[in-house]
């Protein structure tokens, strides 16, 4: 199991981050990202400029202060929370991934990955919200 934290603090209201973390439609902030696929109310899909996709399942909505939703691919399963908090003019956010690695050969780099991961995620958010 991997697990990679990271927080952050933006100079904008927790609606505004709010609603770009959680939008399904519109995702082009992303710089890893090719599409996403929503299947129902619960579910999507990601998948990378690649083409490689991982399934989310939402698992927990509290309207600007918490999202949760497990994830699978091919090479992991886990779950990720992000919580999100306002106070004196800005939002901290703080997102966890929790992970089981698949392939005992990735493994080693896992935390490491995830952490890459997550900073990318954090950098296009600063960008989206500029």
């Amino acid at each position: 199991m991997a697990v990679s934290k990271i927080k952050a603090v933006f100079a904008n209201d927790v609606k505004d981050v709010w609603n770009v973390v959680t939008s399904l439609e519109n995702y082009q902030w992303r710089s890893d990202l090719s599409k996403i696929e929503v299947i129902n109310d619960k579910q999507f899909i990601e998948y990378t400029k690649d083409g490689y996709a991982t399934t989310f399942t939402i698992t927990t909505v509290e309207p600007l202060e918490r999202w949760e939703f497990d994830m699978e691919n091919s090479n992991i399963k886990g779950h990720w929370t992000g919580v999100f908090s306002f106070q004196n003019g800005h939002t901290e956010i703080e997102f966890t991934e929790d992970v089981t690695v698949k392939k005992f050969i990735m493994k080693p780099f896992a935390k490491s990955f995830l952490r890459k991961q997550q900073e990318l995620y954090v950098s296009d958010l600063r960008k989206a919200l500029r």
